[in-house]
């Protein structure tokens, strides 16, 4: 490559895709390309693929033919892909679409830089160049995945569950406070799997204490905790340590005992009810967030039913629903795509109407009260912060009034005016 090249990196996918790239662009920062933000701007694009379902699989690939019809016509002149799409269809896609220079998998950075002719440069461990606004970042403590799930691909892509040392995880997050960040949002996979293979026993909570004591950070956020075999000494370190918001992201998928089970989830409705009760009982003022799948092969109107009820039951404060996507090569996949689409959406919508009712009765109750906000962005008429119960990008945001000017990356104490579904509007 020409000191002269200039490279643009497409990300989709999950954050946990994005940390990946951020690696990417952080050696690339210290190499002698120039990395700009606009494709139209480039002579090389690197495009960091998802391929976890139909919908990512296919937004990954129009981003590649995008890319194509810019080389085509002159506007382009190399062409890399890397990801999950292209860690599982790597044989596939070099066929359909020669165009393309060089494909690479999911746990591959070196060959990509070598690719590029740069360096790869072991020193730079844990730098990154953030993509998201520096006053939070996502941090990926592990990667793969163990759980044997029938619907899910990632291990496919991923591969097994590899944690991070923890002084690793601990370097890198005091790098990421050094640039500013306030808030972090720890992900991988699976969360509460962290440290098993490496020490022999979850040491997630143990992983939270450290992060707890950086300083600069303020917030500290988990997602992805699966809920089988939860580590419960996870819910000690909310008790003890400060700095970690009353959020959990715990996705259970379903609730129906033979879904669950044919799902291999390795838990069932009651043990899964226990754990989200005692999660509510024990953390005070905690929001729980889940993700379910809807039309799951031979899901009965019972089993939906039975979903429904349990939506109504838990409350829980933020929710998401994926309608079930046929993967080639997970267990699921020999059960057929017995379940219509028209039916999936009807069911997608049913239980997302009973969240927005939910969700409009938590929000209303917020009303008169002061809570802390750390603001991320601003509009013509309010600044846009979020409480410590929303991630970034998937929860709801709190619209902001204020008569001085309210920096994004700073915490604020608001009143809580009005509320609808799924927003706050507040004053300081």
């Amino acid at each position: 490559m020409s000191k002269k090249s200039k490279i643009n990196v497409v990300t989709l996918g999950c954050p946990k895709n994005l940390v990946d790239s951020e690696y990417l662009l952080g050696q690339l920062k210290h190499s002698s390309v120039q990395l700009v933000a606009n494709a139209n701007d480039a002579d090389t694009v690197i495009i960091n693929t998802c391929g976890f379902i139909k919908d990512a699989k296919q937004e990954s690939i129009d981003a590649i033919m995008e890319a194509v019809g810019k080389k085509n016509h002159g506007e382009l002149k190399k062409i890399v892909v890397m990801g999950c799409l292209s860690e599982r269809f790597k044989k596939e896609l070099a066929a359909e679409i020669p165009e393309v220079d060089s494909f690479f998998g999911t746990n591959q950075l070196p060959d990509v830089l070598k690719d590029l002719s740069v360096d790869y440069k072991s020193e730079l461990l844990g730098e990154r160049l953030l993509t998201t606004p520096m006053h939070y970042a996502y941090l990926k403590i592990s990667e793969g995945c163990d759980n044997p799930c029938s619907f899910c691909a990632i291990p496919l892509m991923r591969g097994q569950h590899r944690s991070k040392p923890i002084e690793e995880v601990v370097h890198e997050a005091r790098l990421l406070a050094k640039k500013g960040v306030k808030e972090l949002i720890v992900i991988a996979q699976d969360t509460t799997f962290y440290g098993l293979d490496l020490y022999g026993e979850r040491r997630l909570a143990k992983l939270l204490g450290e992060l707890n004591g950086i300083e600069g950070i303020e917030w500290i956020r988990l997602m992805y905790a699966y809920p089988a075999k939860f580590p419960l000494d996870v819910i000690e370190a909310f008790q003890k340590f400060p700095k970690l918001c009353r959020y959990i992201d715990i996705p259970i998928q379903h609730c129906s005992d033979s879904v669950l089970k044919s799902m291999r989830r390795g838990i069932t409705q009651r043990s899964t009810r226990d754990l989200l009760l005692r999660l509510k009982c024990e953390i005070s003022d905690v929001a729980l967030r889940t993700t379910l799948i809807v039309g799951y092969p031979n899901e009965t109107e019972d089993d939906f039913k039975a979903l429904c009820d349990f939506v109504k039951e838990m409350r829980f404060h933020r929710l998401g629903v994926f309608t079930y996507s046929e993967e080639e090569g997970t267990a699921a996949f020999e059960l057929g795509d017995t379940v219509s689409e028209e039916i999936k959406e009807e069911r997608q919508a049913t239980v997302m109407e009973i969240q927005k009712d939910i969700s409009e009765q938590h929000n209303a109750s917020l009303i008169g009260k002061k809570v802390k906000v750390l603001i991320d962005s601003q509009d013509a008429e309010f600044f846009i912060g979020r409480t410590e119960w929303d991630a970034p990008e998937i929860d709801q945001e709190v619209f902001v009034r204020s008569g001085q000017p309210l920096k994004a990356g700073t915490f604020h104490t608001v009143s809580i005016t009005d509320a609808v579904e799924y927003d706050l509007f507040a004053s300081v």
